[in-house]
């Protein structure tokens, strides 16, 4: 899971991760939630086979309502593998 570019971001950011050739495929969550921990959006959830991938997050939540400016982190689930980080959206 990479570091979001640009961070901070306004009004689009550009989220990478990969999975390992020897991984196989893996199921994989990519989520954002609030500073609170509330998940506010869902941005993947679906089966991935080993190789690089770009997920894009417009600032908006499940309902596509814009978000306000602050931090928000995001959490990526792939089979056993789960890491979070952090970014900040300017508005």
């Amino acid at each position: 899971l990479s570091q979001n570019q640009p961070n901070p971001f306004n009004p689009t950011t550009y989220i990478h991760f990969g999975i390992p050739q020897d991984a196989g495929s893996q199921n994989v969550t990519l989520e954002i939630f609030n500073i609170l921990g509330q998940r506010v959006r869902v941005l993947v959830d679906d089966e991935f086979s080993p190789g690089r991938y770009e997920a894009i997050w417009d600032a908006t939540n499940d309902e596509g309502i814009e978000l306000p400016s602050g931090v928000y982190i995001y959490k990526l689930k792939a089979g056993e593998f789960e890491q979070s980080r952090k970014m900040t959206l300017l508005r």
